[in-house]
């Protein structure tokens, strides 16, 4: 009798945590479409504007840099890497500039109801990855029509989003946790992405980048994603993320290490600060 007591204690503590985690990602689905339902509710274009920015900053991105610097005639398949690049990194950027002040955006949800609060970045990077899924669409189609052969590495982008996702969640993570305490967060982020968008290989090949900086550049965790989409996508003969830091290959695993620190530190500060933050609004 003592035995089955257990099993059934045992399988109801299961089917707990099976309810909870089934709410978890209900609760965070239904947000995500509703956020991405809501981001352009009201305008004219609608969703078209998803596409329409990364496109727009695409084309400022090429006219410079091919008719001004002429940075692109050493690149191969430039315009088709820099699209790549360009989208990739805005499932970044937007993800978690708008993280930061998620979770007081939706502060009399926050204050009334009983859930999850890691449930509100998250949906705000569910979002971005629905909108990426969609715009890949548009690229690769782009990138196909540029003349760039498909190869069976095509198959292995989920791998390259995977790895972007986790940067982006552990960093959402922690800026959404911090912004209600201290709303410098969100002036300082700005200006920190910004940096990170020319600190990480998305106008350029690690490998054009000037020797001076390429070891710092190559310390940033998003810098393997950027260099290993290149050896996927565009071109097989690019060193990727290995090949980049031949001769330096421990830049690799320091880099690895920062993006280690980055979710420890993510989960540490967020379950610091989500007990406070209904009292921090």
């Amino acid at each position: 009798m003592a035995l089955t007591f257990h099993e059934n204690l045992g399988t109801g503590t299961r089917s707990r945590s099976d309810v909870e985690t089934r709410r978890f990602l209900t609760l965070l689905w239904v947000m995500a479409v509703t956020e991405f339902k809501l981001t352009f509710h009201g305008t004219t274009l609608g969703y078209a504007w998803s596409l329409l920015r990364p496109l727009l900053t695409f084309g400022v991105l090429l006219a410079v840099f091919t008719q001004v610097f002429r940075f692109g005639d050493s690149v191969k398949d430039y315009p088709a890497l820099l699209l790549l690049n360009v989208m990739l990194f805005t499932l970044f950027a937007e993800a978690t500039q708008r993280s930061v002040t998620s979770v007081v955006a939706r502060e009399q949800i926050v204050r009334k109801a009983q859930f999850p609060r890691l449930v509100i970045p998250l949906s705000i990077v569910l979002t971005e990855i629905l909108d990426l899924g969609l715009n890949l669409i548009a690229v690769f189609i782009f990138i196909v029509a540029y003349g760039v052969d498909p190869t069976w590495t095509w198959l292995l982008i989920p791998v390259i989003v995977l790895a972007l996702l986790v940067v982006t969640v552990a960093v959402s993570t922690i800026v959404s946790a911090l912004y209600p305490r201290f709303r410098d967060v969100l002036l300082i982020w700005t200006v920190f992405s910004t940096v990170l968008f020319y600190a990480t290989p998305v106008l350029y090949p690690i490998g054009v980048a000037p020797e001076r900086f390429r070891h710092i550049v190559q310390l940033n965790p998003l810098t393997p994603i950027f260099e290993q989409a290149q050896k996927w996508v565009i071109d097989p003969n690019a060193p990727g993320a290995l090949g980049a830091t031949k001769g330096s290959e421990w830049l690799l695993g320091v880099s690895f290490a920062i993006l280690v620190a980055l979710c420890v530190a993510a989960v540490w500060i967020f379950k610091r600060e989500a007990p406070r933050i209904a009292e921090e609004l």
